[in-house]
């Protein structure tokens, strides 16, 4: 029988938990956009100088794709060994490992230095970012979603989510300001270094934040249960990969199918938009940055907001919305950025965010809540990660691919209003998690746990 579920965390621990899982997910995601804004930028000169403007822009994002290849990957190491140690020592390692490869493209050499190994050095630096994304995701939210009670989890889980446009806020932000006051020639020679090298600092910031919150404890009464079910039982728990897909799959592909259009949209909306706009629109770099700058100030502003109303009306309404809005947004988003001024770009880089806001800021409360607590690290990092191979990670490359094939951006749209029928029919099907009960979670999958064959366990 499950234990009663522990006392809800003095609102200064929480917000102190917060602010670590926060600053954790920001650096993260700081680093994870400034390649895919140097990818736009900068990366095709550089690092694939000898190709057709368009064609080396493919190939820079080719790279920037890679970095979500390895992020599966990620999510399997860091959910296994969080599900087994705990959030926070995994939480940690990412860290470190996101921090030291972003520090290390801001030393590399380019192509007129070392030639071909450039971008294969490149390629592997943006492994280790993928691989050190696809396990910080999870337990960064796990870490807050599991610390706060279920009448407010929506609110508080959200604000991790947070840490994606406060990420691209900051490198757009820092990327902004080197253009505007270097040259074009600086900042391609030496300019596009510094906000790669600042990485360094601020993981040193979030390392002293992060190392003062404790673990979690759902998690800590879960791994003294199954400890106690260990010494009576004799058996050793199954893998959490094991359990996952035996108790969870259906969560599983659920999760999968909710990030398509969250994922597909935001790339398209933070990442293409920088290539187009310059390209095909005919605004200037400066520009476009400026606008994803302070469309990210209002994206992070809203998805405590759209947090807080799936507490109210639930997860899956909340999420649908930002599906169908995004669906019905993306052919008055290209139409305005066709229009070539600052207002219109702003307007429809905007709007496409604040829609995305009402997908993601359910979507840790709502992944937390389909799984038990010694699967959950593993489950929700499985179900984000995986989509994100197919999702973001291809999104920049499958546009600039239309783009280059049709010259419209018609086919671009449909492409990802696919995506965004593709959301709904998945959140559709899912079951409503608000106020769900953390403990029951884990009462429920001991029951069945209890009831598998001794010869079904598998050891650690």
């Amino acid at each position: 029988m499950s234990s009663p579920a522990a006392a809800p965390p003095a609102p200064s621990n929480l917000k102190r938990i917060v602010a670590a899982s926060l600053i954790g997910t920001t650096i993260e995601w700081y680093d994870f956009f400034l390649y895919g804004s140097a990818a736009a930028l900068v990366f095709n000169k550089l690092f694939f100088p000898d190709s057709d403007p368009l064609v080396g822009t493919l190939l820079s994002f080719l790279t920037y794709a890679v970095g979500f290849a390895a992020r599966p990957l990620g999510a399997l190491v860091f959910g296994h060994y969080g599900d087994r140690l705990g959030r926070k020592k995994l939480l940690v390692l990412s860290l470190l490992l996101m921090g030291g490869a972003t520090f290390a493209i801001g030393l590399l050499p380019t192509h007129a230095t070392i030639g071909t190994a450039a971008p294969v050095l490149l390629t592997l630096l943006r492994l280790v970012q993928g691989f050190a994304l696809g396990g910080e995701w999870g337990g960064a939210v796990l870490l807050v979603s599991e610390h706060g009670d279920a009448r407010r989890r929506g609110f508080w889980a959200s604000w991790p989510q947070t840490g994606a446009p406060a990420g691209q806020l900051l490198a757009t932000g820092v990327l902004s300001l080197l253009t505007a006051v270097l040259s074009d020639s600086a900042f391609g020679s030496w300019g596009w270094r510094i906000p790669f090298l600042l990485s360094g600092v601020l993981v040193i910031v979030g390392l002293w934040i992060r190392l003062s919150v404790d673990e979690s404890p759902v998690f800590r009464e879960a791994l003294a249960q199954a400890e106690a079910r260990k010494a009576t039982q004799a058996a050793a728990e199954k893998l959490p990969l094991v359990a996952v897909l035996r108790h969870h799959w259906r969560d599983v592909l659920v999760a999968m199918g909710a990030r398509m259009a969250e994922n597909i949209s935001y790339y398209v909306i933070t990442a293409f938009i920088l290539v187009y706009a310059t390209t095909s629109a005919g605004v200037s770099k400066q520009t476009a940055l400026n606008a994803v700058l302070v469309a990210s100030a209002v994206h992070f502003a809203v998805i405590p907001a759209w947090g807080a109303l799936s507490d109210r009306i639930g997860r899956r309404p909340v999420y649908l919305l930002g599906a169908v809005g995004v669906g019905l947004w993306m052919f008055p988003f290209f139409a305005l950025v066709d229009m070539g001024g600052f207002g219109s770009l702003l307007l429809a880089v905007t709007v496409g965010l604040v829609l995305h806001g009402a997908m993601y800021a359910p979507q840790a409360a709502f992944f937390s809540e389909m799984f038990a607590t010694r699967m959950r690290y593993s489950g929700a990092s499985i179900g984000a990660q995986f989509a994100s191979v197919a999702a973001g990670a291809p999104a920049p490359l499958i546009a600039t691919a239309l783009l280059a094939d049709y010259d419209s951006s018609t086919p671009i749209a449909l492409y990802v209003i696919a995506a965004a029928l593709l959301t709904v029919v998945a959140v559709g099907a899912a079951r409503e998690t608000r106020h769900r009960d953390l403990a029951e979670i884990d009462a429920s999958a001991d029951a069945e746990s209890a009831t598998a064959p001794a010869a079904d366990a598998r050891a650690v």
